[in-house]
């Protein structure tokens, strides 16, 4: 079972959390979790913050937490995660480099793959996105040729 954790909320932040719940111009997320720090705040268990929040038992847990070791400006805080989209590696970055700043030629590559609906006129080197995350970054986004008239 877990351990409760005691909150005590300093007046001055207990003034912010009640003027981030009352501002109806902030994200709704920020103003939910100021609501479970208030609740608990005042004594309410974790079933009477779930039934008025609407949340789960892991999602109060978290806040309570994250409020206990961070204080206010940790519930305005989301944690970053990894991509989804793993970048390309460097051997990669630098072919696809290669294959935009040259003149290609038909079946040059195997990134080549015919464009739907363009018939032969047309080929897809990679796509914008690919060449965005593998592009140097001092360099302009603009220079990327994704799609050439074959000669």
């Amino acid at each position: 079972m877990r351990t409760g954790i005691s909150l005590t909320v300093s007046p001055s932040d207990h003034r912010r959390l009640v003027a981030l719940v009352k501002d109806s111009s902030q994200p709704q997320k920020h103003v939910w979790r100021a609501e479970i720090e208030l609740l608990s705040a005042t004594g309410a268990g974790t079933i009477e913050i779930l039934g008025r929040t609407g949340k789960s038992k892991t999602c109060v847990w978290r806040w309570r937490e994250r409020f206990a070791t961070e204080g206010f400006e940790g519930l305005l805080r989301d944690k970053t995660r990894p991509s989804r989209i793993a970048p390309l590696g460097p051997e990669i970055a630098e072919r696809v480099m290669a294959l935009t700043l040259e003149p290609a030629e038909a079946g040059s590559d195997t990134l080549d793959r015919p464009r739907p609906g363009q018939g032969d006129g047309y080929r897809r080197v990679v796509g914008r996105e690919d060449l965005a995350r593998s592009w140097p970054c001092d360099a302009p986004l603009a220079q990327l040729q994704t799609v050439e008239r074959q000669g």
